[in-house]
């Protein structure tokens, strides 16, 4: 009875066992499989000496080990020997366009002209790499390649963002809110930060943009920049279908292309455009002081100055009535710089040749000052070297109205 017993015990174990071994099986089939032998990764470039890549850029990388594939894919791409370009570009009707070349080739370029590079490794499955992977072929088609370039909304780096979301079908969770608006920065305050070592690209960009680029933006528009976007990327995670589990979106984050420190320019540095409007206001008080003792209209200074301003209004005029460009309008440097300066410029120098007082003189003596009193209460971040360029259009109309009361209180005695 006691071996019955023992018998019993062995066939029951023996049993148990052969039902778990094919449970452990089971279980060791659900393991990760093999490597596909494919990545995909966002590259991110760092910044150039022209102006057009002093923001850096951004890229895609597909590897396929397997196949022998190395490519990146590219959005940059443009021609300056685009017929028109230059007005084309000034309309904002600048087409680019999405580029396939080796990545040998591509890192050498950046190698070559000492930039740095970034590889964001991104994690996804194969399932979505083989998606991501069609998405980049579609693009890539001959009719589907070309794109209406947008500096701000849809441009190298806005374009792979949307990819990779697309790609992901929701998973994507980003650390921060991307949507609200409480990030205290604007476009202005990003293209400050890319320009910063480049005061006259600064200089000239706040020219031309207007009182929408001082709007605070959210953390997705910030991702127009390549560094913005790969540093929300950096933090970003991938959620299961259930959402209790969550993987970061860069398994791996690689310096691929280290630029070296460049040696410091051993000539006289450029002076600022600060520097520059300061010299030539204490130029033009100089010579109208000299002019209003003396008796002297000095109407070639006139003509240049207002000239100049003229010319500068005509161009943001042009660009707030006729451009497509994001954040160009209202532009209120249009109370400096404007056109009307051109069309009245004729009288204007008549009364002054003749030391008459001069009405438009009067006006823009009224304009220029309101301006500069209500500086801080104007809604747009104008570059403070506007407003010595302000104030020699103000001193020249002021000395122009003294010296035409001085003749005609000559002319009464």
């Amino acid at each position: 009875m006691q071996r019955t017993l023992y018998t019993y015990i062995i066939y029951i174990t023996i049993l148990l066992c052969a039902l778990a071994c094919p449970r452990l099986r089971a279980a060791e089939t659900t393991t990760p499989p093999e490597d596909d032998g494919i990545r995909l990764s966002l590259l991110t470039c760092g910044p150039g000496t022209e102006i057009y890549s002093l923001f850096g850029h951004t890229a895609l990388r597909y590897e396929d080990r397997r196949r022998g594939i190395d490519a990146v894919f590219n959005y940059g791409l443009f021609s300056f020997d685009t017929p028109n370009f230059v007005l084309r570009f000034t309309l904002g009707e600048t087409y680019y366009q999405l580029g396939a070349t080796d990545y040998k080739y591509f890192l050498a370029e950046y190698q070559m002209t000492n930039r740095d590079v970034w590889q964001q490794t991104l994690n996804l499955s194969s399932e979505e790499k083989r998606r991501l992977i069609a998405l980049l072929e579609e693009n890539y088609r001959p009719e589907n390649r070309v794109y209406l370039y947008n500096f701000f909304h849809d441009n190298c780096s806005t374009r792979p963002r949307d990819l990779v979301e697309r790609t992901v079908k929701g998973r994507l969770h980003y650390a921060d809110d991307m949507t609200t608006t409480d990030t205290g920065r604007s476009f202005r305050d990003i293209v400050h930060q890319y320009c910063k070592g480049d005061p006259w690209s600064q200089f000239g960009i706040d020219l031309c943009l207007g009182s929408e680029a001082d709007r605070p933006i959210s953390r997705r528009q910030m991702m127009f920049a390549p560094f913005y976007l790969k540093d929300f990327f950096a933090t970003a995670m991938l959620a299961d279908s259930t959402g209790t589990r969550a993987i970061p979106l860069v398994s791996h984050t690689e310096h691929v292309v280290t630029a070296s420190p460049e040696d410091k320019e051993t000539g006289l540095p450029l002076p600022s455009p600060m520097t520059c409007a300061l010299i030539l206001l204490a130029a033009v008080a100089a010579a109208t002081w000299y002019g209003v003792r003396q008796g002297k209209s000095l109407w070639g200074i006139d003509l240049v100055l207002f000239l100049a301003a003229s010319l500068g209004g005509c161009i943001l005029a042009f660009l707030v009535l006729l451009s497509k460009h994001p954040a160009v309008s209202p532009n209120y440097l249009l109370f400096v710089l404007h056109p009307l300066h051109l069309f009245c410029l004729p009288w204007m120098l008549k009364k002054v040749i003749r030391k008459e007082k001069s009405r438009y003189m009067m006006a823009n003596l009224v304009v220029l000052t309101l301006f500069i009193v209500l500086w801080a209460l104007i809604p747009q971040k104008i570059n403070l070297a506007v407003l010595p360029l302000a104030l020699c259009l103000l001193v020249r109309s002021a000395g122009n109205l003294i010296l035409s009361h001085k003749q005609a209180t000559k002319q009464k005695k």
